[in-house]
């Protein structure tokens, strides 16, 4: 018994011995072992970190007792960020790691890092420890990417919600109107017409109108009818000859208003008025009337029809038709609205004089934030506006005041493109690039495509930001990082054509990767007015090499 445990620990020994001498072997050929990793400088993606390394280990390197666990580390600003390790081991180790080949072979691993603040300036190194038994040795450690490329989150994420337009018009039409009345198949103009309160007003109108500084009459019309009970060129003879009595008439009344003289019309019978005035009756079955004579296109059919009609139904004869024998004095006027100061000037003294478009256009006009958050509260709570909510709502995205937009937002229609568009911003404000995509698509707009292709870059689909963003108006920022991101430089150069510090920061990135010092040195003063951007510079991989 004491021969054989004398035997066994021997044998313990010797193994222990071989054990250690061939991971000390392994440590000083750990020189032969090739490491490559791709990309050679670590870009990051959509948030992550995500190289392959490659790791080849040369014939006879590897024991085929041993186990190996090599520690992806990314190095920054005195932190770490590490994985958990890869673990190898050699052919005769009974375990369920990756068998490594004595005879040589090729390990390839994907790594994954999420990004912190702070890794802009980095390295990755690998970190092996082989072991055997309870005996291990620590490898050197291999350094295999240095630097971090984060140029993707030079991307502009306040998205695009314009404000829905007001429909104010600097300018306005209206018409001033009177008319008189004639007897049943008669043209002459009666006494009692002419002196009638119809005229009168017109004749007030006009000379409110000359009065009015704002207004301004820039034609007359006389538009004569005839009832259409009767025959079809009695009818138009009829008209003809009220047209004629009717602008006589002008002459007399009119004089003295300055007014143009009137384009005579003769329209013969009025079956619009006389479709208008019967559905505006309280006839009963006007529907009925209506309805039969929309059967009828020939003019003789219908007008007999009507002459049937105004024997059953008394209040065609006595009420209607007596109102379409009749010749209209049409004033068309033009009326400047409020200009901008005068906009301007109620907003401070009495916005109650401000209509719907007014207040809307007014609020395009003032600077103040919460003047304008006042007009539009006011559209939306004396109008009903729907477009006045919706600038609320863009108005506090504007402000980056987020649980307000979206509160706003809930009291439009979830189906207008405009807000959708709008949702998609706030969940992209938000992070939540899941749902921006799936707004922006449903969305369809202008605006729409061009967020989504924010959307593009952060999730590191750069080719697709590039047709997203091709179309893009306003803001030429985030279409040149897409030509950037894509390595196509003189697409990116020539899509910028603003003077802002952060195209100057991209045209210097354009620079670095031509090779073009200069150009670097020379953007770079521009884009360092914006001091973020110069403590960006100090780190950035992009300008590696440069004097900055």
């Amino acid at each position: 018994m004491t021969k054989t445990f004398k035997m066994i620990a021997a044998a313990a020994a010797v193994l222990a011995a071989f054990s250690c001498s061939s991971m000390e072997e392994m440590v000083k050929m750990a020189e032969n072992v090739e490491i490559s990793c791709e990309p050679g400088v670590l870009e990051a993606v959509g948030g992550s970190i995500d190289p392959v390394v490659k790791v080849t280990y040369p014939d006879g390197y590897f024991n085929p007792k041993a186990i190996l666990e090599v520690t992806p580390v990314i190095v920054y600003g005195g932190e770490e960020a590490r994985m958990a390790p890869f673990v190898y081991q050699g052919e005769k180790v009974k375990d369920n790691y990756k068998v490594v080949s004595s005879a040589g072979q090729t390990v390839t691993e994907k790594l994954h890092f999420d990004f912190v603040e702070g890794m802009e300036k980095c390295y990755l190194e690998l970190r092996g420890v082989v072991k055997a038994g309870d005996k291990e040795f620590a490898l050197p450690v291999r350094k295999v990417a240095d630097g971090l490329n984060t140029t993707y989150m030079l991307a502009k994420t306040e998205g695009i919600v314009p404000f829905k337009a007001d429909n104010y018009q600097d300018t306005y039409t209206a018409k001033a109107e009177g008319q008189i009345k004639y007897l049943v198949n008669s043209s002459e103009v009666r006494n009692q017409e002419i002196k009638g309160s119809s005229i009168k007003d017109f004749q007030k109108t006009v000379d409110a109108i000359n009065a009015n500084d704002k207004a301004t009459v820039k034609s007359t019309e006389i538009v004569a009818y005839a009832s259409p009970e009767g025959a079809q060129d009695l009818n138009n003879k009829l008209s003809g000859k009220r047209s004629e009595s009717a602008a006589k008439a002008w002459s007399k009344i009119m004089k003295g208003y300055g007014l143009t003289d009137p384009e005579i019309k003769s329209l013969g019978e009025d079956w619009e008025g006389f479709q208008k005035l019967v559905s505006e009756s309280d006839i009963p079955d006007k529907d009925l009337i209506l309805r039969v004579l929309s059967m009828y296109s020939d003019p003789n059919v219908r007008e007999s029809e009507i002459r049937n009609m105004s024997e059953v139904f008394t209040a065609l004869k006595d009420e209607v038709l007596p109102e379409l024998r009749r010749a209209r004095f049409i004033a068309n006027v033009e009326y400047a609205n409020y200009t901008a100061e005068e906009l301007l000037k109620a907003v401070e003294e009495n916005t109650d004089v401000l209509d719907e478009e007014a207040l809307l256009r007014a609020a395009t006009l003032v600077k103040d934030k919460a003047q304008k958050e006042a007009l539009y509260e006011k559209a939306v709570k004396k109008f009903n506006s729907a477009r006045a909510q919706f600038n609320l709502g863009a108005l506090y995205l504007a402000q980056n005041k987020l649980d307000k937009a979206a509160a706003a937002f809930a009291k439009t229609d979830a189906n207008d493109p405009e807000v959708e568009n709008a949702l998609g911003v706030l969940a992209l404000r938000k992070g939540d690039l899941a749902a921006a995509e799936r707004y922006f698509k449903a969305a369809r707009t202008p605006e729409a495509k061009t967020n989504l292709g924010v959307v593009d870059i952060l999730t590191g689909n750069y080719d697709k930001a590039v047709q997203d963003l091709a179309d893009a108006k306003g803001c030429c920022h985030n279409t040149a990082l897409a030509y950037l991101l894509t390595d196509q430089l003189d697409k990116a150069e020539k899509a910028i054509h603003c003077g802002s510090a952060e195209c100057a920061y991209l045209k210097a990135i354009i620079a670095a990767r031509r090779g073009d010092a200069a150009g670097v040195k020379a953007n770079l003063e521009k884009a360092y007015k914006d001091k973020d951007l110069k403590a960006r510079a100090a780190n950035d991989i992009e300008f590696a090499g440069y004097d900055i």
